[in-house]
């Protein structure tokens, strides 16, 4: 059995923003670094566990250089950096499951730390086909076009929440209660090591009761700017993006994939 544990970095334990910023302008930083790696270490542990045979780790928040590499457990491959070309690196259909760790709850959640889609500074909310959407269920599709099912999301609870309405049956850890974009109240870190630990296993357990999730193809994606004059940037590329109006645009997709 092979699996990915696609890592980012707002929704570990103990992290939250800073005050008319994002994370990476927080002095939690560091350590919501650190905190990721255990996580994620944690997650890769208990897969190995239950019987995985390979584990990738895939370092995907901002910039995609962030854990702490030799903390992790050393059977782990690691995926890091930029411009591969595709989402999940290395992984194709023979994976058995994905594991979403540290992921946040999308934008327009009220009271979730830190909650956007893929830029904080850039987008109000992102659709497809006329359903809100944020990274988990995107990062979900493109497994799920692969054949390869979500099995496991650590993240606050608005983040488990989103992550249920769209992984029906996923096993969840919740690392934290949220309360805003700079206010939480966590478990200890080290207590949620361990919950995630014994949370992987349990949903390896029940791999083959859990569906690849997918959107109905083809799909329309539209996403609203915080900006109108990055919304008439967008639709005036070559990208195929059309104006919906002033602050949205939209595009007919046959794969998740493209958009990236």
């Amino acid at each position: 059995m092979k699996f990915v544990v696609a890592v980012d970095c707002e929704g570990v334990a103990c992290v939250v923003g800073s005050p008319g910023g994002s994370l990476n302008q927080s002095r939690d930083l560091e350590f919501a670094k650190l905190q990721a790696t255990r996580e994620a270490n944690a997650a890769a542990q208990g897969l190995f566990a239950a019987g995985a045979t390979q584990v990738i780790v895939w370092d995907n928040h901002n910039g995609s250089l962030n854990l702490h590499y030799d903390l992790l457990d050393k059977r782990c491959d690691i995926a890091l950096g930029v411009d591969f070309g595709q989402r999940f690196p290395g992984m194709d259909s023979s994976f058995a499951g994905v594991a979403l760790i540290g992921y946040h709850a999308m934008d327009n959640t009220q009271n979730a730390v830190i909650c956007h889609s893929f830029s904080s500074a850039s987008y109000q909310w992102m659709k497809i086909n006329g359903q809100e959407v944020g990274e988990m269920a995107i990062d979900g599709a493109v497994a799920g076009e692969r054949g390869v099912p979500v099995l496991f999301v650590a993240s606050d609870d608005k983040g488990v929440a989103e992550a249920r309405r769209f992984f029906p049956g996923v096993e969840t850890v919740t690392t934290k209660q949220a309360f805003g974009w700079n206010a939480a109240i966590s478990k200890h870190p080290k207590r949620v090591v361990a919950e995630i630990h014994e949370g992987v296993q349990r949903a390896v357990a029940k791999l083959d009761t859990l569906q690849p999730f997918t959107f109905a193809s083809p799909m329309t994606f539209q996403i609203r700017f915080k900006r109108l004059e990055a919304a008439q940037a967008a639709s005036r590329n070559a990208s195929g993006w059309e104006r919906v109006d002033a602050y949205t645009v939209q595009r007919r997709l046959t794969s998740i994939q493209d958009y990236f």
